[in-house]
């Protein structure tokens, strides 16, 4: 096997590729688009809630779901739109 040079020139075309590749990352998680769909304890964590609650919103239909083999996931946009439409708006008076 021939063996490869690599020059400074080389290192910097590498780390500016790499710093490109985790500004995008870092911009689709901002962005909220990094994952579409979400497994149950990936959910859990977000919502801060405990398994028998994300069981209990499942069973009342609150949470749209899908399951696969065994393994529940959840449309990250969907539970968006259900956070959307259950806000709570107070009128200041």
């Amino acid at each position: 096997m021939p063996a490869t040079i690599i020059t400074t020139d080389d290192l910097m075309d590498f780390k500016l590729e790499l710093l490109d590749d985790i500004k995008k990352l870092l911009s689709k998680q901002a962005q909220g688009k990094l994952k579409k769909y979400l497994k149950s304890s990936e959910l859990m964590d977000l919502l801060q809630i405990s398994p028998g609650t994300l069981q209990n919103l499942r069973i009342k239909g609150t949470l749209p779901y899908t399951k696969v083999g065994g393994i529940i996931f959840y449309d990250s946009e969907e539970i968006q739109k259900v956070m959307d439409n259950n806000r709570v708006h107070h009128k200041t008076e």
